[in-house]
């Protein structure tokens, strides 16, 4: 029987017996992959959908500008009460099941979305401000991912992916523009012929196919087994038992709560530290990347057909540059990449809003770079968190800072409506989207590392 079929071992050790965490192999380890990266793109999708559907959205519903912003913000709001209420879950639930939750819910948010009436006023708003706010469950599943993915390439027989985790992983996260891709050209398509309920209604399926998938090939973390049964002991009152199996794995136990932990003097740093980077860096992904096609239209005057195209090559760039991230982040470190990228998005943006530039190239190439350097290092951050939180809140840790994304696109929301309004959208992605990513890279610079044994994790399932 060999160690992937025996399982991990979890029954009482015996003296000081020393275990080792059953490995992933390269088959198992593949499909992991390949499911994670299509549950992104697909929960993507759905968010995606509703910044590149806005403005069909708005004129069906009948807002003004600032009216379609702040019903924005509002999701924002909803969607942030949901994000917080996650990681403790999929902590507790599992990361195979934390999946299949997080991209079920994209597909039931994407087909309620499909249903909701107009022309009901302040009923037709709330109802979509309700529905939509569960997109935090979809927007949550890139929380499960890097979890789940962090704790499979410790433990993968694939050499390439156990040493160069973070270059493998960017594929997996650039889901992200693929999905915005995916949004933008069906309703280049589509919108036109179907109108924008048609477009929710084709999120549906695939969401539900991958829910599917999931559940027939992925096999939940050894390292989530053995949290799972230190924490059943724990609840049983066999503390020094728990104690005990931990030893054997060479890990540390906690009993504290998920919510709680993030919080302790040696977490703590870090917590506060990704919360204020994320909110800030969601002022310019709430505007630049979210609200593409509002910028393109407002602020540069492109046609919104034209603002399409214009999206579906700039995410092709974007998703490159996951990928520069992820391996660039191995080889030099993936704090440092973080906070280069983002000065540097920061700064690309401010250029691509000024009147120097006015063609279409050179909008592309601008706005390109920004999200380049925006998105990118999203491919490092998430697996550099990952590596930052304990199993056990590991994803807590990820969910709560996630959801602090919603927060900061409340407020980036909120500037930016009241800035839109005073003095026009190119002045609001100016002052909001592009300063607070430049000082979102500023403040990675207070971020830490933590070791492999705090981690709970064995030392030699760490790649070097």
């Amino acid at each position: 029987m060999s160690m992937q079929e025996a399982g991990v071992d979890l029954s009482t050790p015996r003296g000081d017996e020393k275990r080792r965490f059953p490995a992933f192999t390269k088959k198992q380890t593949t499909t992991a992959t390949v499911l994670a990266l299509l549950a992104w793109t697909v929960a993507v999708f759905d968010y995606g959908l509703f910044g590149t559907l806005l403005p069909a959205m708005q004129e069906e519903f009948g807002w003004t500008a600032p009216e379609a912003y702040a019903i924005n913000t509002w999701i924002a709001v909803g969607t942030a009460i949901v994000c917080f209420g996650i990681g403790p879950v999929i902590d507790r639930l599992g990361r195979r099941k934390g999946m299949m939750v997080t991209v079920g819910g994209t597909a039931v948010v994407s087909g309620l979305t499909a249903l909701i009436p107009t022309g009901l006023g302040f009923l037709s708003n709330g109802l979509l401000i309700f529905v939509r706010s569960f997109g935090g469950l979809g927007f949550s599943e890139q929380a499960v991912n890097a979890t789940y993915m962090n704790e499979v390439y410790q433990v993968t027989e694939d050499e390439k992916k156990h040493k160069r985790p973070g270059f493998h992983y960017s594929f997996i996260q650039g889901g992200w523009p693929l999905g915005f891709l995916l949004a933008s050209a069906l309703a280049l398509v589509f919108l036109p012929i179907f109108g924008w309920r048609a477009l929710y209604l084709m999120a549906t399926l695939p969401a539900f196919i991958i829910v599917f998938l999931i559940s027939k090939k992925l096999k939940e973390t050894p390292q989530f087994e053995l949290h799972h049964r230190l924490t059943e002991l724990e609840k049983s009152g066999k503390s020094e038992e728990a104690h005990a199996l931990a030893r054997s794995f060479g890990v540390e136990h906690s009993s504290t709560a998920p919510l709680k932990r993030i919080w302790e003097p040696e977490l703590r740093r870090n917590t506060i530290v990704f919360s204020l980077a994320w909110i800030l860096n969601f002022f310019g992904i709430a505007i630049f990347s979210v609200l593409g096609t509002s910028v393109l239209a407002n602020a540069k005057g492109v046609e919104l057909s034209t603002a399409f195209w214009l999206l579906i090559v700039i995410n092709l760039l974007a998703y490159f540059g996951y990928v520069f991230h992820g391996w660039i982040g191995d080889k030099i470190g993936r704090k440092r990449t973080i906070i280069g990228g983002w000065i540097i998005s920061g700064l690309s943006f401010a250029v691509m809003l000024s009147p120097l530039v006015e063609s279409s190239f050179l909008i592309i190439l601008t706005y390109g770079t920004g999200l380049f350097f925006l998105v990118g290092p999203y491919a490092a951050i998430q697996y550099y968190m990952a590596e930052c939180y304990p199993v056990s809140c590991r994803a807590t840790g990820l969910s709560f800072i996630g959801a602090m994304s919603q927060p900061g696109t409340i407020i980036g929301g909120a500037l930016f409506t009241i800035v839109a309004t005073a003095a026009g959208t190119g002045a609001a992605a100016l002052w909001v989207g592009a300063l607070g990513t430049l000082l979102s890279g500023f403040m990675m610079m207070g971020a830490k590392h933590v070791d492999a044994v705090m981690r709970e994790e064995s030392p030699h399932d760490i790649p070097a």
